[in-house]
């Protein structure tokens, strides 16, 4: 237990990162009175929009620099009103766990050591943990060591964070951007060179035909549950899956003791996200992956009743939590540009393993959920800024090569860095937290005081952005 500190006029890092997560933390602290310090390599990343954001700094992209990230963090964190840092991003887990001593002489740090996140971030170990824990889980080997090519396979990277200290291979820590691979029934791929590209032996896993992805949601204090919740995606930013476009939350006590096995078994200790699918045929969660931090559609966790950012801040600086609160079970969110990547999923896209979902019958479920289930990530009456900035962020990804594109004035340019569109909380997106990346036109509006540089060592960092995917 961490010993008490400030309750009050306290300030905590949030990472503005191009999902709603960190937007959805910077109103739950800001609304209970929390300063929250929004830290981005971006110029305009929808966080910095909001008016719970009472101050914003630019620090190094921890895609390109995580040594440099991870020493502008604990010099903001070094300040006398800083009380603890808040992960949303594989990169930012990973360098608040191998430097947690360090961060621990300046804020509380509700989050694993790295020996304990190494059990979710190296799934070898993860799916050790889960056999020990009698947590099911699709047949799963190293790809060196997978035979049977006779049926559906999904290969996927071992690490979700390319780490020196779990594999001797990788020469610098760096987010893992590759993504997972379908392989059809009798279809055997060539090893060598996904080797190659992925840069370490990958996982193959048994293919689960289910469309059916739940996933258990915790909050832990060495060892222990503290704060737990369910949800059950309904749609995905893809038509196979994907971070979650709509979901619902779930009471379901197999899946709530699945979770809590594995995260007992790996000794937990800050917020986690279990990944299941449900297999058709036997009805047990199947175990997919732990995302070792805040999750993308952690806005409606905090609409269905756990504001897990509040209960983090409270860990962090000491405050009891009695009892793990209830929240609203079979209600539903959006994330609405979600919902149109998912539409045109459907009329775009072709997974081979995955059946083609009717345009018609899928437009009609989004319409009515919208109307029975009026939730939103970003939208919100009361802080309007991040869905304004979101919107506009996203245009400017389209209109942005357009103008090049049509442009005669100008000589061509080499185009940007594509959006992607990857998994969280996921069927096996391998970039978790999902965040796509914006082309950034527009200046910071509504957010408090003037964007500050951190970098490393007390060096500006380089005020042009690098339009490249975050983890």
């Amino acid at each position: 237990m961490t010993p008490q500190r400030n309750a009050d006029g306290g300030s905590a890092i949030v990472p503005a990162i191009a999902t709603a997560s960190s937007t959805a933390a910077l109103r739950s602290l800001g609304r209970r009175g929390v300063r929250t310090v929004a830290v981005s390599e971006h110029d305009n990343p929808p966080g910095f929009a909001s008016r719970y954001c009472d101050e914003t700094h630019r620090v190094p992209d921890p895609v390109v620099d995580v040594d440099g990230y991870e020493a502008a963090l604990l010099r903001l964190a070094s300040r006398a009103d800083v009380e603890t840092v808040l992960p949303f991003r594989e990169a930012d887990v990973y360098v608040l766990a191998r430097s947690r001593s360090a961060f621990a002489e300046h804020v509380g740090t509700p989050w694993p050591d790295l020996q304990t996140l190494r059990g979710a971030q190296d799934r070898v170990r993860l799916f050790e943990a889960a056999r020990a824990a009698g947590v099911a889980m699709p047949e799963t080997r190293l790809l060196d060591e997978w035979d049977d090519w006779d049926e559906r396979v999904v290969v996927k990277p071992r690490y979700t964070m390319y780490a020196p200290e779990y594999d001797d291979r990788f020469d610098r820590p760096a987010p893992a951007m590759c993504t997972t691979r379908y392989v059809a029934p009798n279809e055997e791929p060539d090893r060598a060179a996904i080797v190659e590209e992925m840069g370490h032996v990958p996982l193959a896993q048994r293919y689960v035909p289910s469309g059916d992805e739940y996933a258990f949601f915790a909050q832990y204090d060495e060892g222990e549950a503290v704060a737990t919740f369910q949800h059950r995606q309904r749609r995905g930013l893809k038509y196979c899956g994907g971070p979650s476009a709509y979901r619902e939350s779930v009471d379901i006590p197999e899946l709530e003791a699945a979770g809590r096995r594995l995260l007992d078994e790996l000794d937990w200790h800050g917020v986690a996200m279990v990944e299941f699918l449900r297999n058709p045929e036997t009805g047990e969660f199947e175990l997919m992956e732990v995302n070792p931090r805040f999750w993308s559609s952690l806005p409606f966790t905090v609409q269905a009743g756990v504001d897990f950012p509040s209960l983090y801040y409270d860990q962090a600086i000491g405050v009891p939590i009695p009892t793990e609160p209830p929240y609203e079970a079979e209600i539903g969110g959006h994330l609405l540009w979600g919902e149109a990547l998912h539409l045109l999923s459907v009329v775009t896209d072709e997974y081979p393993l995955v059946e083609r979902p009717s345009f018609a019958r899928r437009l009609g479920e989004v319409a009515t959920s919208l109307v029975r289930s009026p939730r939103f990530d970003y939208l919100s009456a009361s802080d309007p800024g991040p869905f304004v900035r979101d919107v506009r962020n996203r245009a400017a990804t389209v209109v942005a090569p357009l103008r090049r594109a049509t442009s005669t004035a100008e000589p061509a340019t080499a185009p940007e860095d594509p959006v992607p569109a990857t998994s969280d909380e996921s069927a096996s997106a391998d970039v978790e937290a999902a965040e796509l990346d914006e082309e950034e036109t527009n200046t910071v509006a509504d957010a408090g005081s003037p964007t500050q540089v951190v970098g490393d060592g007390g060096h500006d960092v380089d005020d042009t952005d690098g339009d490249r995917p975050g983890s």
